[in-house]
């Protein structure tokens, strides 16, 4: 590991002028690594984790291990500065790398040393950049990074996060926009790398803050901006960017090069201001044979690299995935195999964006001489805007309305349908649980899932998959053919990217704290210093300055929930008594007391819903309340409040104790007879 002694970004050290170019001629892969000490191999990344206190050697060439906290805890802004005779006379550029840097520490005996915890982000420094996740960073979705520069703002995505099964009632999880809301007219504008719902999705609520906030993107991703846009009534200031341009917004200088991914049009952005560069790759992969033959741009990568990457931004999703990603193009080959050999109907479920496996079923069936129906309204507009703008090629009377197909034998049809994640309204879904108004699963149907499991989504996954089956449908997933591969670059990949790139500090984004942890890994395998690879998640701070990306702060982040027409208005509370309902039912009773006394005026009702089937399971409980009745009136107890509180825990002890259940209680207690 490079020994970077001067870890106080105030100090001599950290104001020595950076070395902006790298060696293109690097060695690719992991450098030699030395022999190193018990307390050399302790050595981590600087993350985001909670922690209490942090180990700091006493040695003068040590590095102090910082980290920061998780979302419940807070954690050190820093865990102290070396001593004086740890002065290295400036920092090395990563060409410079040897031997010797790795193995730098000295073998002495570490003590703990407390520390503050990570709090209120200090003053960004003069000519520093600052980074802050409001979504992305430990979960898979509502992907969205401000960047700051000189009191000045840069979005990078703005998506959306799908519910999971404890959240019942929630349509769509926002990013909290808390932080940038009251300086919207700061946000110079908002560069989307892909039209994917995890980076678009969240546009139209944004745009509700200013909305003429300049959205920069891709042709496809543009579009489909437009199109969700139109459905909340707005209209967005739209500016059109391909691979190898230039564009500035405020003081930020932004390239873009081309990536794969499993839609088109995305890109990566190159963001210069004079704090350094920085790349984010938004989602990406490095296909060989991509269908389009848009490769991603690792030469430009590599050019990059020459000028110097002072902050590398890395999908993490597949960081743990060993190896390479197949190419799509094996992919038909597969589907043409599974639907040449159905000789009933098949039903195909994709992602609705997923232009290319969509072109990739309709050649096949234009093969097999069957006709095509798109299902779904998001998988009819998405598909209607890629053939307006080219991206889809559709032969002449292969595609049909759902009326048509309906007509046609059942050989000759393959219907594409939306729902390959379990989402509860799509038309797949509906299918497995016979809902849907036109199309009943049959026996034999041939349901295909061209998609991959998306963390989270596993358990409405499988309850379609058990819905189609139990209709009589064979069901085709991932797992038993090669039906879909990921649109994420697997380990192989992202060494190949750092290899190109060679930053000089690293920030994995985009996936849950295992691939994060696994991409930080890579970093550090290819060179990257441990203690300039940075593990944050959302809400925390990390500025860029002088060359060295730190944490030092966090900034209140939390999920903002869309139900129904109501944005941010059900919280963690609500979610909590939602679940109560659901897992234990509800509990009601009624009483009336005297005003005076205290003393009940008529027989307590107790009622449940959701709680169980026996009429007779709460008669218990009414007789439990009068005797609380009583007690609280022998204790001259009138406040009808305080006896509400008395009958809730009173009847919460029983039902515990009677049927180990935790129900929602809610007492009325009327008090009556009062002037």
């Amino acid at each position: 590991m490079t020994d970077n002694t001067g870890s106080d970004t105030n100090g001599p050290e950290a104001r020595t002028p950076r070395t902006r170019r790298r060696a293109a001629s690097r060695k690719a892969g992991p450098p030699s690594t030395p022999p190193v000490s018990p307390a050399t191999a302790e050595s981590v990344p600087v993350e985001a984790v909670p922690v209490d206190t942090v180990p700091a050697t006493t040695a003068p060439d040590a590095v102090p291990v910082r980290k920061a906290p998780g979302k419940a805890e807070t954690a050190p802004k820093h865990a102290g500065k070396p001593k004086s005779g740890s002065a290295s006379g400036g920092r090395r550029g990563r060409h410079e790398r040897g031997g010797d840097s790795r193995g730098g520490r000295r073998n002495e005996q570490a003590t703990p040393a407390p520390v503050d915890r990570l709090g209120t982000p200090r003053r960004l420094p003069k000519g520093g950049l600052r980074i802050v996740a409001l979504g992305g960073i430990g979960e898979i979705g509502r992907n969205m990074t401000v960047f700051e520069y000189d009191g000045r703002l840069l979005i990078v995505d703005c998506g959306v996060l799908f519910p999971e099964d404890q959240q019942p009632g929630v349509d769509l999880i926002l990013p909290d926009f808390r932080y940038i809301e009251d300086r919207m007219d700061d946000v110079d504008a908002v560069i989307l790398t892909h039209g994917h719902e995890d980076h678009i999705g969240a546009i139209p609520f944004l745009l509700r803050l200013r909305s003429d906030i300049p959205v920069v993107g891709s042709k496809f991703t543009l579009a489909l901006v437009d199109a969700k846009c139109r459905e909340h009534r707005l209209r967005p200031k739209l500016v059109e960017v391909t691979e190898g341009e230039r564009t500035t917004h405020g003081p930020f200088d932004c390239e873009y090069f081309a990536v794969n991914h499993s839609i088109p049009d995305a890109i990566a952005v190159a963001i210069r201001t004079p704090a350094g560069v920085v790349l984010h790759t938004g989602d990406i992969k490095l296909d060989q044979l991509p269908l389009d033959g848009r490769l991603t741009d690792l030469a430009g990568f590599s050019r990059l690299g020459d000028e110097g990457v002072d902050l590398f931004l890395v999908d993490s999703t597949n960081a743990e995935v060993p190896g390479f990603v197949t190419p799509e193009r094996e992919i038909g080959g597969v589907l043409d195999q599974v639907i040449g050999k159905a000789k009933q109907r098949v039903i195909v479920a994709s992602f609705a964006s997923h232009v290319h496996r969509i072109q990739q079923i309709i050649d096949v069936a234009h093969t097999h001489n069957r006709r095509v129906c798109f299902v779904g309204r998001s998988m009819v507009r998405n598909m209607q805007i890629a053939q307006d703008l080219g991206y889809l090629s559709m032969p002449d009377g292969v595609v049909v309305d759902i009326d048509t197909a309906a007509t046609l034998p059942d050989h000759r049809v393959v219907l594409i349908s939306t729902g390959s994640q379990g989402e509860p309204l799509s038309a797949l879904s509906r299918m497995a649980r016979g809902e849907h108004r036109q199309i009943n699963i049959r026996a034999d149907d041939l349901v295909v899932l061209a998609s991959s499991l998306i963390p989270g989504n596993e358990n409405s996954v499988f309850a379609v998959v058990n819905g189609l089956a139990k209709r009589g449908a064979t069901v085709i997933t991932q797992q038993s053919a090669k039906v879909h591969v990921s649109g994420h670059a697997s380990a192989g990949e992202l060494l190949y990217l750092y290899n190109a790139v060679r930053p000089s500090n690293a920030m994995p984004v985009h996936g849950e704290w295992r691939h994060l942890r696994a991409n930080a890994a890579l970093a550090v395998a290819t060179g990257v210093p441990e203690d300039r690879v940075v593990l944050a998640e959302d809400g925390v701070v990390v500025d860029l300055v002088d060359g060295r990306a730190e944490i030092v702060g966090r900034v209140p982040v939390g999920h903002v929930y869309v139900d129904g027409l109501s944005v941010g208005d059900v919280g963690e509370s609500t979610l909590s008594e939602r679940l109560v309902l659901g897992e234990g039912g509800f509990i009601a009773i009624t009483v009336a007391i005297d005003a005076t006394t205290g003393r009940a005026v008529s027989s307590p009702e107790v009622s449940g819903r959701g709680f169980s089937d026996d009429p007779d399971a709460l008669k218990s409980a009414a007789d439990l309340v009068d005797q609380v009745l009583d007690s609280l009136a022998a204790e001259g107890v009138s406040d009808a409040h305080r006896i509400a509180q008395g009958i809730r825990r009173a009847v919460g002890r029983w039902v515990s104790d009677t049927y180990r259940r935790r129900p929602m209680i809610v007492p009325t207690v009327l008090a009556v007879g009062a002037d």
